[in-house]
């Protein structure tokens, strides 16, 4: 069947169907959902060279990361891209994962874009002060930060409320009885990071606490500084009753080491983590205290339909989402020794 055939079948004009497919915004969603049900009981394709060519793209999405930075490594990362990859697939775009030497190399972004291999770029891991961000918006590339910088009104970005986490995080803590909140934190130049530490501080002084720097160990990215950081912790001449991890993969590091000293989890250490421990790790099955996000997945999905959004309708733009986390209270946190 071709897109006449489909048309007439649907009632529908060749333009209309058409626009439909490939996933533009002024077709309202229920006759788009009508189209693609049809299109896929008849097995109909559309000609992938012929719609590059009238809408001027090469139907491709990038994200570029650096082999320094953990995001192979972390089971969310990768769910988030698998969301990103299905719906971007439905609208007939493609994911790219390109590798830089480090997340300094900008040049990348242009050989990418002048080299006709992308149409736009998803930016994972947003610094407070970002050159990449920068570097786009001067070339009018278009984009989509997977995180805010420390200014961001004036581009597209999807993020969470990570200062409102941690303070949940610290008002749960404090609410069971704990004094003595340690923080084990990711590079404070990212900005998430930033975020979550400021808001882990704005929840200390909520609760009139003061807070030792004895009691703030990081970086910590993987299980291996995870584990260094609580190990530093423990040795400290007072000990906290209680730590707040700012990332999973972090947070398994911590959680292991705790474990490896003797201590009972939520006995003797509380520990809320920001994120999901992954069910691949050596601790699948705890039931962990966490702040948690919309999962990954459905993340990615969302990102898809701003990108699509920042490309389709960049007037209406800049798209900015702000999404609010959620504490879930596991075995891992319980009142103050």
């Amino acid at each position: 069947m071709n897109i006449k055939a489909l048309a007439k079948e649907l009632g529908l004009s060749t333009s209309t169907v058409s626009r439909a497919l490939n996933g533009y915004q002024d077709v309202n969603q229920d006759t788009r959902q009508r189209v693609e049900v049809a299109a896929k009981a008849h097995g109909y394709r559309a000609n992938a060279g012929a719609r590059r060519l009238v809408r001027g793209q090469t139907e491709a999405i990038g994200i570029v990361y650096s082999a320094a930075v953990e995001n192979l490594g972390n089971p969310q990362f990768l769910d988030m891209a698998g969301g990103l990859a299905e719906r971007l697939q439905a609208a007939h775009f493609d994911l790219m994962l390109a590798v830089a030497s480090d997340e300094q190399d900008l040049e990348i972004y242009d050989r990418l874009f002048r080299g006709g291999r992308l149409d736009a770029v998803v930016v994972p891991n947003t610094r407070v002060n970002d050159p990449r961000v920068n570097y786009l918006q001067e070339r009018n590339y278009p984009f989509l930060a997977y995180g805010r910088t420390g200014y961001c009104a004036d581009y597209s970005w999807f993020d969470f409320d990570n200062q409102a986490g941690s303070r949940e995080a610290v008002r749960h803590l404090v609410s069971l009885g704990h004094r003595a909140i340690a923080y084990v934190h990711s590079p404070l130049e990212l900005n998430f990071a930033l975020q979550r530490h400021s808001g882990f501080m704005d929840g200390l002084r909520d609760a009139g606490l003061p807070f030792d720097p004895a009691w703030l160990a990081g970086p910590a990215v993987d299980r291996r500084s995870g584990l260094a950081a609580v190990q530093f912790l423990l040795q400290q001449k007072h000990r906290p009753t209680a730590i707040v991890v700012d990332n999973n993969l972090g947070g398994i590091g911590v959680l292991r080491g705790l474990l490896d000293a003797g201590l009972t989890l939520g006995r003797d250490m509380s520990v809320v983590v920001h994120g999901i421990i992954p069910n691949d790790s050596l601790l699948a099955g705890l039931d962990a205290s966490t702040v948690t996000q919309p999962t990954a997945y459905a993340t990615g999905a969302t990102m898809a339909d701003m990108v699509l959004q920042v490309l389709n309708a960049p007037g209406d733009g800049p798209y900015q989402t702000l999404r609010q986390p959620e504490l879930v209270i596991g075995q891992t946190t319980g009142p103050a020794p």
